[in-house]
């Protein structure tokens, strides 16, 4: 019996390209000027990090903003950059510059769910700040109300260590069993049934992540019983 379903973002609810072209763009665009108009403040943790997991603890703002700009290319999950891109994304949320897209059968999917009793949380490599924007400031509506928690790498750990898997289920109380988690990236889904939980690879046309067994595959959320 499936008492609560977790899903990823990027690939999973959404397109790759909203959230790689959308929040990323707009990061890198505004990283700058965000260091430089925070110093000695929110933008201090991100300068020390950056610095020191870059392994260049002389690098000036501009040059940290340069790390931090190659790592969004790159797609590394690093907390101080998630830290930054949460900061500065939650600007353009209000401000109506970003919205979270979505795909309309997840939007179904997770309001019928929802309504069925079924607790939905998210986890993503994304902060938990810029999940919440997400589903907040949705294109479909706000979609805050039917997530009952959310998890980035900061609060559970890792996407692709069962560790981190476990300390979900351990928080959100409920069997590993019970639990099933939608993810578009396999190793993901790997980690996630080392951990005991189920798992649902969704891989959808134009995505980029490529099914692989032994997981089960669907290419929508119509695709899913719960």
């Amino acid at each position: 019996m499936t008492r609560a379903v977790v899903v990823d973002i990027e690939g999973t609810t959404s397109p790759t390209d909203a959230v790689r072209t959308d929040l990323y763009g707009y990061t890198a665009a505004r990283l700058p000027a965000w260091l430089a108009e925070n110093a000695g403040g929110a933008a201090d943790p991100v300068l020390s990090a950056t610095r020191v997991l870059a392994g260049e603890p002389t690098a000036d703002p501009d040059r940290v903003a340069e790390i931090l700009r190659g790592w969004l290319t790159s797609d590394v999950k690093a907390e101080p950059l998630k830290a930054a891109q949460g900061a500065i994304c939650a600007q353009g949320f209000r401000e109506g510059a970003l919205k979270g897209r979505f795909f309309p059968d997840a939007v179904a999917a997770l309001r019928a769910w929802r309504a069925a009793g079924l607790d939905l949380y998210v986890y993503s490599s994304g902060s938990e700040r810029n999940q919440r924007d997400w589903f907040t400031y949705a294109d479909a509506g706000d979609l805050s109300g039917l997530i009952v928690g959310y998890f980035d790498l900061v609060g559970a750990g890792p996407k692709r260590e069962a560790s981190s898997y476990a300390t979900i289920a351990a928080r959100i109380g409920v069997p590993p069993e019970e639990i099933l988690f939608l993810s578009d990236h396999p190793d993901e889904l790997d980690a996630a049934v080392a951990a005991g939980w189920a798992v649902l690879g969704v891989h959808r046309d134009g995505e980029p992540n490529e099914p692989r067994p032994p997981h089960t595959w669907v290419g929508s959320f119509d695709e899913v019983r719960v």
